[in-house]
C-alpha cells in the first residue's frame, strides 16, 4: 500500500495515539481489534504495523506487537498532496502541451502524467474520455491514449459553431446596462492586454491564457449550460492546437492582442453593427490561424 494513501496516513496517525496511550513494553491488541477501532481493513492495519516496526516504534514478534517507545511529532507520516479536480486538470494539461511543445501523435502515459499533474489516475482517465468525445485524444486499440489532432473539416465546423455562440453573446452584451459586471471585467481585460503588450517580446507565450480569459468573459454573459460546456472544449482546441504552429508566434499574438483591444472598444460603443463587425474580424483571424497550424503540423493538405 502506498505510504501516501489517505486511509493509511489517518490510520497511522490514530495508531500513534493508541501507542502513546499505552506503556512501553505492552502489546497492542489483535489486528481484528485494531481494524475495528481504526475503522479500516486488516490490510491497512498490517501496513501501518509494518511501518511502525520500521520506525522502531513497535517490535513484531509473531502475533505480538510490542511497544518499544512512544511516538514523537517526527514519526508522523506526511499527508498526501491535494489532487487536482477536472477543472484544474484542464488548465494543467493545456499548459503542459503548450510549454513542452507536445506534438500530435504523442502517446499519453497515464501513470506518469497522473504523477506529474498530481491527479488520481481515474480522474485522468475520465478527463481523457471527455476529450475523446471531441477527437482531441483517442484511445488506442490495445489500450492507452494518444494526443490526436483533427481534420480541417472538424476545425471549420468548430470555428463556425464558435462564431455562432460568440456573436450571440456579443448581441447580449451591447444591450446590457452600465451596472452589469461585464463592463468592469472588460476594463480589467483591457488593462491586462495593454500590460502584456509592453512585455510581448519576452512573454508572448502568456497570451494563450489571456485569450482564454477574454473569450470566456464574453461567452459567460449568456447563462446557458450548453454554452458553458462547449466553451470549455473550444478553449482547449483554440488555445493549444493552433499554438503548435510556432512560426511567427510572437507577431501573431501581438496582432491578436490589438484585435482584442479593438473588439473591447467596439463592445463599449454599444453599437450592435460595430461590435459584431469587430467580433467577426477577430473570429475570422482565429479561424485562419487554426487552419494554418493544421497545415504546419501536416493535419491538412
Amino acid at each position: 500500500m502506498a505510504r501516501t494513501n489517505t486511509r493509511f496516513v489517518k490510520a497511522h496517525t490514530d495508531m500513534l495515539t493508541i501507542c502513546n496511550s499505552m506503556k512501553v513494553g505492552e502489546c497492542l491488541p489483535s489486528e481484528n481489534a485494531l481494524a475495528s477501532r481504526l475503522g479500516v481493513s486488516r490490510t491497512v492495519v498490517r501496513s501501518v504495523l509494518a511501518e511502525l516496526d520500521q520506525q522502531s516504534l513497535i517490535e513484531l514478534r509473531g502475533r505480538e506487537k510490542i511497544i518499544k517507545r512512544h511516538a514523537t511529532p517526527q514519526d508522523q507520516v506526511a499527508a498526501p498532496p491535494a489532487l487536482l479536480t477536472i477543472d484544474a486538470l484542464e488548465e494543467r494539461f493545456l499548459d503542459w502541451v503548450l510549454r513542452m511543445d507536445v506534438p500530435p501523435g504523442t502517446p499519453l502515459n497515464v501513470a506518469q502524467l497522473s504523477k506529474d499533474f498530481s491527479v488520481a489516475t481515474h480522474t485522468l482517465q475520465e478527463f481523457f474520455s471527455s476529450l475523446s468525445r471531441f477527437g482531441i485524444v483517442v484511445r488506442r486499440p490495445k489500450g492507452g491514449w494518444v494526443l490526436d489532432g483533427f481534420t480541417p473539416d472538424y476545425a471549420l465546423e468548430l470555428s463556425d459553431f464558435r462564431a455562432l455562440l460568440e456573436l450571440n453573446s456579443v448581441a447580449h452584451i451591447v444591450s446590457l446596462p452600465d451596472t452589469h459586471e461585464i463592463w468592469g471585467r472588460l476594463d480589467q481585460l483591457e488593462y491586462d492586454h495593454l500590460d502584456l503588450l509592453e512585455r510581448i517580446d519576452e512573454e508572448y507565450h502568456d497570451f494563450s491564457k489571456l485569450d482564454e480569459a477574454f473569450h470566456t468573459a464574453i461567452n459567460n454573459v449568456v447563462k446557458n449550460r450548453f454554452v458553458k460546456e462547449f466553451q470549455k472544449i473550444i478553449s482547449l482546441i483554440f488555445h493549444y492546437h493552433f499554438q503548435w504552429n510556432k512560426r511567427d508566434e510572437r507577431v501573431r499574438n501581438e496582432n491578436a492582442i490589438r484585435e482584442h483591444l479593438v473588439y473591447i472598444d467596439a463592445l463599449r460603443s454599444r453599437d450592435p453593427a460595430r461590435a459584431e463587425a469587430a467580433a467577426r474580424r477577430h473570429l475570422a483571424t482565429s479561424k485562419q490561424t487554426l487552419l494554418s497550424a493544421l497545415k504546419v503540423n501536416n493535419h491538412a493538405p
